[in-house]
C-alpha cells in the first residue's frame, strides 16, 4: 500500500494546478492549500490566465478560475478555451461568489467540472477538485492503456498481412520455379497490376487496400499450374491440342485450390485471388477460357492481369524464347495476336507503357 501511496503522490507532483484570481489572498489560500500535493502557478487575472493556457495548454492539469476579475472575467476565459477547443479537455473550477442561476447555467454550459461558491472551504475545495483530477488521471491512464493496445494490435495485423503477403508471393514463386521461370514474373505482375490502378481510372472506385490487395492476389493468377504435371507444364516443343485442354484447366483448378485454404477465406484477398485465378485467360470478344465471358462479365482486375501475363511474358526471356524488342511486343499485344483486349483497358496501359517498359531494362 505504501508503494501505491507513493506512486500516487509522485504522480500528482507531476501535475500542475493554475489559480487564476485577482485576489493575492485567495491566491495565497488555494496555492497553501494545493501546493503540498501538486506544483501551482498563479495568475492575477484572466488574460494572464489565458495566455498561459494557450500557451502550453498540455501543462496543466486543473484550473481553478475565479468568475469576476478585471480586464477579463472567468466566463471570459471559458469562452476563449471553448474557441481553442480545450474545454473538457483540462478540468476547469470556477469559483465565484455570485452562484446565480445564470452564471452556473453559462459555466456549466462552457463544460466546467464544478462550480464553488465563496468564501472558500478550504476541505470542501480540496475534496472536490481531488475527486475530479483523480477521474481525469484515470481517465488519461485508459486512454493510454487503449492507445497502446491500439498500437499493438495494428502492429500484430501488419505482421500477419506480411506473413500473408509472403506466404502467397512464396506459393506463386514456388510454381513459378517449377514451370521453369525465376520468379520474377509474379513480382512484375504485381507491379504491373498496381501501376495500372493507381495511375490510371482503371481503379477509380478503388480504395488503397483494394489495389493492394487486387496486386497481392494477381501473384497468385497462376496458381493452378500446381496440379498440371510437369512433362505437360515443361514441354519444350507444341503442346498437342489434349495437353492444352490439361493446361487450360489450371484456371479453375488454381480457384479450387484457393478455396481449400480455410485461413485464406477470412483474408480481404481471396475474393480477387478466385476471379483472378479462373478468369485471367478470359477474352473480351469472348473467345477465353474457362468461362467464355465476354466484354464486361470479366472484372477489370482480370482484365488487367490478363493483359500483365502476356505482356510480362513477351517482354522476358523465357527457355523456350528470348524477350521479343519493346516495338514488336506493343504491336502484338494491340494488333490482336495475343487475343482481344477490351480497348479502353489498352488505351489506359499505352498511356503507362513507357513507365512499364523500364522494368525490362538490362541492369
Amino acid at each position: 500500500m505504501a508503494a501505491t501511496l507513493d506512486i500516487e503522490e509522485g504522480a500528482q507532483m507531476n501535475e500542475e494546478i493554475l489559480i487564476i484570481d485577482d485576489d493575492e489572498i485567495n491566491r495565497a489560500i488555494l496555492d497553501n492549500l494545493f501546493s503540498g500535493m501538486y506544483a501551482t502557478d498563479e495568475a492575477e487575472n484572466g488574460r494572464i490566465g489565458l495566455e498561459k493556457i494557450l500557451g502550453n495548454p498540455e501543462k496543466f492539469s486543473a484550473i481553478l478560475l475565479d468568475a469576476k476579475m478585471p480586464e477579463m472575467d472567468g466566463l471570459e476565459v471559458l469562452r476563449h478555451m471553448k474557441e481553442a477547443g480545450l474545454n473538457g479537455k483540462i478540468p476547469v473550477f470556477l469559483i465565484t461568489a455570485d452562484a446565480s442561476d445564470s452564471v452556473m447555467r453559462e459555466a456549466y454550459r462552457l463544460e466546467v467540472m464544478d462550480v464553488i461558491s465563496k468564501p472558500i472551504v478550504p476541505y470542501v475545495v480540496l475534496r472536490r477538485v481531488n475527486s475530479v483530477m483523480e477521474l481525469f488521471r484515470a481517465r488519461k491512464q485508459l486512454s493510454s492503456r487503449v492507445e497502446i493496445q491500439s498500437s499493438e494490435l495494428i502492429e500484430k495485423e501488419h505482421r500477419i498481412a506480411d506473413l500473408n503477403r509472403g506466404l502467397f508471393e512464396a506459393l506463386a514463386a514456388a510454381i513459378e520455379f517449377r514451370n521453369g521461370e525465376s520468379g520474377e514474373h509474379v513480382r512484375r505482375i504485381h507491379d504491373i497490376t498496381m501501376l495500372m490502378l493507381e495511375k490510371t481510372d482503371l481503379g477509380d472506385g478503388l480504395s488503397e487496400e483494394d489495389m493492394d490487395n487486387i496486386a497481392l492476389a494477381a501473384v497468385m493468377h497462376d496458381v493452378g499450374k500446381i496440379a498440371i504435371p510437369d512433362d505437360i507444364l515443361n514441354k519444350p516443343g507444341r503442346l498437342t491440342k489434349e495437353e492444352f485442354e490439361v493446361i487450360k484447366t489450371h484456371t479453375v483448378r488454381g480457384e479450387a485450390l484457393l478455396e481449400t485454404i480455410p485461413q485464406l477465406r477470412e483474408n480481404k484477398v481471396f475474393g480477387y485471388a478466385c476471379d483472378i485465378a479462373r478468369h485471367h485467360h478470359e477474352r473480351w470478344d469472348g473467345r477465353g477460357y474457362p468461362d467464355g465471358l465476354k466484354g464486361d462479365e470479366i472484372s477489370v482486375w482480370a482484365q488487367i492481369v490478363s493483359l500483365a501475363d502476356v505482356y510480362d511474358a513477351l517482354s522476358s526471356k523465357r527457355v523456350y524464347k528470348d524477350a521479343y524488342p519493346r516495338e514488336k511486343v506493343i504491336a502484338m499485344i494491340t494488333g490482336g495476336e495475343c487475343g482481344v483486349f477490351n480497348p479502353v483497358l489498352l488505351d489506359r496501359f499505352m498511356k503507362i507503357e513507357d513507365e512499364l517498359s523500364r522494368m525490362y531494362v538490362p541492369e
